[in-house]
């Protein structure tokens, strides 16, 4: 295991705290970053009131990831947002063994997508209303469910008869959309990533949820397609537009997530050449925002 350490101004805890969640940090703690310092500020209000402000003038956020890289990847991509302005990276460190595993699997429950769409764990019986389940253990890849841009995406799944649909999920992580697709109607699925840990994450879980798919590096997607997922971040997919569409077969869908409610405008315009994107859904300051190809 490895931790990121980050210095972060008040106003962006939140953002950065969801970013790293987003590229499958473990767990996220914050701290007052001056504390044992002149600098230290007291949170605590009146009795029976709440605290006098959501969070420190500077905190440290410590970040859990799997492996150094994935911690380096968060570096990578966090440094390029517009929101991670006045933030400083302290380093990526190991930390000492633990029983990860038990302190992993206490923090993860079934997880409700609709009334009858659940995902669960392996160590949890499904819920008796859950009618389709996916099997779905914390892992190298991100993707377990918890998320509001994953949510979004799987409730946005499950609101559509993909009967018999080619599906390209790019930027697969764990594969938990791909999966998603095929337990909703689609049968010719590619799921694409850039990590290899990911790709093989995908190819466990789909053959433990008895999904069939293809799974591999970007340049396994080809030709067109029904319906394209990408759940990554807002800077990637402005890069990533004319790839995206490019693979869509005329009047398919497109879905995005990863999205920040205030770059939507930002997405909108990096699509108006190919696609007119609109907000689906939105959840704790994350959109969804999904198209149709063009004709012709």
């Amino acid at each position: 295991m490895h931790e990121l350490v980050l210095h972060v101004p008040e106003t962006s805890v939140e953002l950065v705290s969801d970013a790293l969640e987003s590229l499958d940090a473990l767990s996220v703690s914050v701290e007052d970053a001056d504390a044992q310092t002149p600098d230290e500020q007291a949170m605590f209000g009146e009795p029976g009131m709440p605290a006098p402000k959501a969070g420190w003038q500077r905190s440290t956020l410590t970040a859990l990831f799997q492996t150094t890289e994935q911690a380096e990847d968060a570096v990578r991509l966090l440094s390029v947002q517009d929101f991670f302005e006045g933030s400083s990276v302290v380093g990526v460190q190991p930390v000492p063994d633990q029983d990860w595993v038990r302190l992993t699997q206490s923090q993860f429950d079934p997880v409700d997508i609709t009334p009858t769409f659940w995902i669960v764990p392996t160590w949890h019986e499904p819920p008796p209303a859950a009618r389709q389940v996916l099997r779905l253990d914390p892992g190298l890849a991100f993707g377990t469910g918890t998320h509001p841009t994953t949510r979004m995406c799987l409730r946005w799944i499950a609101s559509r008869d993909l009967q018999g649909q080619r599906v390209l999920d790019y930027g697969c992580g764990s594969g938990i959309l791909a999966m998603a697709a095929g337990l909703f109607g689609a049968q010719a699925i590619d799921a694409v990533d850039i990590d290899p840990a990911a790709v093989s994450s995908t190819q466990v879980n789909a053959a433990a949820n008895h999904v069939e798919l293809q799974a591999g590096l970007p340049d396994l997607a080809n030709g067109r397609y029904h319906l394209v997922l990408a759940n990554i971040l807002a800077t990637p997919l402005k890069v990533l537009a004319p790839l995206l569409c490019g693979h869509l077969s005329p009047g398919g869908s497109l879905v995005l997530a990863g999205i920040l409610s205030r770059q939507t405008d930002e997405l909108k315009q990096a699509y108006a050449p190919f696609v007119d994107l609109a907000v689906a859904d939105e959840q704790e300051g994350w959109v969804l925002m999904t198209a149709s190809a063009r004709s012709g």
